[in-house]
């Protein structure tokens, strides 16, 4: 009985709902927010996810075209300019994270860097969304 895509029943979206909010300040979707989640097990990983959860968003014949094309039409240049800027500050992959726990011999050290670029990724894409939709539109 359901009536929308398979991606809205899922835990995956509901957490992409449930995360909404707090990431359209910078610009970013709820399938962006979902593939935020398993891009902290590697940054490619986001790509794939992307794929797939827009793949099980689209019903028809919006199915059929490839993620780039879909993207395009989805986003706006902010947007996609606003991940860019969250990739280069965000943090590091779980690998990373657990390395530095490691090496460091604190979770303390893993949970300061862990809030730090966050808050720095946050910050970044923050900027980068808002100059960029004023100078360029969107």
């Amino acid at each position: 009985g359901a009536t929308g895509p398979a991606i809205d029943y899922s835990f995956a979206g509901m957490l992409g709902h449930a995360l909404a909010p707090l990431l359209a300040p910078i610009g970013f979707t709820w399938q962006i927010a979902i593939a935020l989640v398993p891009g902290m097990a590697a940054r490619e990983v986001a790509v794939a996810a992307l794929g797939t959860v827009y793949a099980l968003s689209e019903t028809g014949d919006a199915l059929s075209g490839s993620l780039s094309g879909v993207l395009a039409a989805d986003w706006s240049l902010p947007t996609a300019l606003s991940l860019l800027a969250w990739f280069v500050f965000a943090p590091q992959c779980v690998s990373t994270l657990s390395v530095v726990k490691r090496e460091t011999n604190s979770w303390f050290w893993m949970l300061v860097m862990i809030a730090y670029m966050t808050l720095l990724a946050y910050g970044a894409a923050f900027v980068t969304f808002r100059l960029s939709s004023a100078l360029l539109g969107g």
